[in-house]
């Protein structure tokens, strides 16, 4: 699996070269890799430690939000959420706010892993995935379209 998504990455790394990164599930436990740099320290990463498993994303990274390193490489995730995005969440810092007032903590300066802690609450309360993502699309206001997710 992880080999089908770097190949994947590897068409798109033009759009981003600042970092990539792969979360990889089996069973119920989701493993991530992540690399600074080209697509190549990404595939240097795996090969040390392959990431098994049948399902999985993948993203390389342009910067718009916080440094180019690994803490701020996708994927990104919140307890048993896991999240990549392209694009940007304009209201990103409110949000974050928000969730760090309460008790929300994060391991990143970037945009997405908001998406991620919003949807991992959303989860706690919904009665359903569909509802979960709905609530958390309703909160974000940025550069994407929402007739397409």
């Amino acid at each position: 699996m992880q080999d089908r998504i770097v190949d994947g990455l590897s068409r798109l790394e033009y759009r981003g070269y600042d970092s990539a990164g792969v979360a990889i599930m089996s069973g119920p436990k989701v493993t991530v890799s992540k690399a600074v740099g080209k697509l190549a320290n990404l595939k240097s990463e795996l090969a040390r430690k392959p990431l098994l498993g049948r399902v999985g994303i993948g993203h390389t990274r342009w910067a718009t939000h916080g440094a180019a390193n690994t803490a701020n490489a996708h994927p990104h995730r919140a307890e048993r959420v896991t999240v990549v995005h392209n694009g940007i969440i304009e209201n990103h810092a409110e949000l974050k706010s928000e969730l760090m007032a309460n008790g929300v903590m994060f391991s990143s300066e970037t945009d997405t892993e908001v998406i991620a802690q919003l949807m991992n609450l959303a989860l706690r309360t919904a009665s359903t995935l569909d509802e979960a993502f709905s609530k958390t699309l309703a909160k974000l206001v940025g550069s994407f379209d929402r007739n397409q997710l």
